[in-house]
């Protein structure tokens, strides 16, 4: 918890777990209001997919263009630019009425939530080596209370009648505002260059398991950010007003998970909090396929708490692994897992439009119980 009493005493704290904030705040928003947006153009689930994939490929091409706007930058302007444009960006997707400028949007989105993504893990990691502090676990907890903000506020004004686009215009007004409060505090800061490494098959194959499990967890929770309204709505046949509690669980409680998740990771290990935690994700998926609104928002809430902590410890692992640079040990596991959390609410979107919601969900409790297999094998308790 000292991680979290710095980041909300200490301004120059504060101001890049905002942005980690931000970024979730937004992508909150847009969760609760797809099924009202696909249900305006008059799209099925396969052509929402599509429109994730643009969003997708986006961040992927900016990923690659990152470090070098960084290097020319500067860490701290780079990380303005992306949020303060990423801020916008959503302005497309929210306010068409046509199916390419969906797409067109979310491609948008998905370039400048690339370069605020890359920009500010580089930034906290710049401020932990100045500062000689550890606060990159508390500021992802800032990213997973964002969610919670965003679709819980955000869902109780679906029943309101408001425009999306209108709702989304007054958030943007006051993260716009709070973000110029404190931009200040890190844009000035440059960290050192970002170089690329070579790749060699041989130095990742001792955490090439911390790569698979990534990959199906992370998916896992991308497709959470574009599903679930749509699953409450379609499958459970939940209240207008429920829509995005679904989502608004998970980020709480995945939220809380991770503001203690260093602590309990001490005392139980990392393997134990990665196997025990996709135990209780899956336990949160079986209930979500029991289809009552009830139960099934239990078990989204289930699912954020199961998950909180398995990806940090995957990065904890990967960055503490003999005979590898932890750098390239977490690049990897970074990469693969980032591949799955875009490529998930695509496969979900195909999988729906071939049969239903539920199958794409009963996919995701496959990709849980593919994980909890795979953590069996890791070694060792820590």
């Amino acid at each position: 918890m000292r991680s979290l009493r710095l980041i909300v005493t200490r301004g120059k704290y504060f101001a890049p777990a905002f942005v980690f904030a931000t970024l979730n705040i937004i992508f909150g928003t847009w969760a609760i209001y797809i099924p009202a947006i696909t249900s305006n153009l008059g799209i099925d689930e396969s052509q929402l997919g599509w429109a994730i994939f643009c969003m997708a490929l986006g961040t992927l091409i900016m990923i690659a263009l990152a470090p070098r706007l960084i290097n020319f930058m500067g860490v701290g302007r780079a990380t303005t630019c992306g949020i303060f444009f990423f801020i916008f960006s959503f302005v497309i997707p929210f306010s068409t009425g046509q199916y390419f400028w969906l797409c067109i949007g979310m491609f948008i989105v998905g370039l400048f939530a690339g370069l605020a993504e890359v920009a500010m893990n580089a930034l906290v990691s710049e401020i932990e080596k100045r500062e000689k502090i550890h606060i990159m676990s508390a500021n992802h907890g800032f990213f997973s209370l964002g969610g919670f903000l965003g679709a819980g506020i955000g869902g109780l004004f679906l029943a309101k009648n408001i425009l999306p686009v209108h709702h989304l215009l007054v958030v943007i007004l006051i993260l716009l505002l709070v973000n110029l409060l404190f931009f200040k505090k890190y844009f000035h800061i440059k960290s050192e260059k970002l170089e690329s490494n070579t790749f060699n098959f041989k130095l990742i194959t001792p955490v090439i398991v911390l790569g698979i499990i990534a990959f199906f967890i992370m998916a896992t929770e991308g497709a959470i950010v574009d599903w679930s309204a749509l699953y409450l709505k379609k499958v459970s046949l939940a209240k207008l007003s429920w829509l995005g509690l679904g989502y608004t669980l998970f980020s709480a409680f995945m939220s809380l998970g991770r503001f203690f998740g260093d602590g309990i990771s001490h005392r139980f290990g990392s393997k134990r909090i990665i196997t025990g935690g996709i135990f209780i994700a899956s336990v949160g998926f079986s209930c979500i396929l029991l289809v009552n609104p009830i139960i099934a928002l239990i078990g989204f809430a289930m699912v954020g708490l199961g998950l909180s902590g398995v990806v940090p410890e995957l990065f904890r692992i990967a960055g503490n692994t003999r005979s590898l640079d932890a750098s390239i040990g977490i690049a990897f596991v970074t990469g693969i897992g980032f591949l799955g959390f875009l490529g998930g609410p695509v496969l979900l979107g195909f999988l729906a439009k071939m049969s239903s919601l539920k199958l794409s969900f009963l996919a995701l409790l496959i990709f849980v119980l593919i994980s909890f297999f795979a953590a069996l094998t890791l070694k060792g308790k820590r």
